[in-house]
């Protein structure tokens, strides 16, 4: 996750608190999509970024684990094809991982 959006993700948690607010991710590699629900779970791994030493307690999840809850036919426009290419299974597993 880069920089940015962690200090993005810092001030909306700040400002809204955590019980409020969930992080929908949309990352294609389950490593990357688990790092990001890490970093805004317990803070940033890599100690690089804003959310070093931070745990926000945010609930992660992929938009994959969404889909019921979203309009199918934006769905199928939006995420459809990338649904078949990806290992879907495999990247919701790692960002369980994540959420308590």
């Amino acid at each position: 996750m880069d920089l940015e959006n962690q200090a993005r993700i810092k001030e909306l948690a700040e400002k809204y608190g955590k019980d409020d607010l969930i992080v929908v991710l949309g990352g294609a590699e389950a490593e990357a999509s688990g790092l990001a629900a890490e970093t805004v779970a317990t803070g940033d791994p890599t100690f690089a970024g804003p959310l070093s030493g931070v745990s926000l307690g945010l609930k992660a999840y992929h938009m994959f684990e969404l889909k019921d809850q979203v309009d199918s036919e934006v769905y199928e426009e939006q995420v459809g094809m990338m649904e078949m290419v990806l290992n879907v299974d495999e990247i919701i597993e790692e960002v369980k991982t994540y959420r308590k």
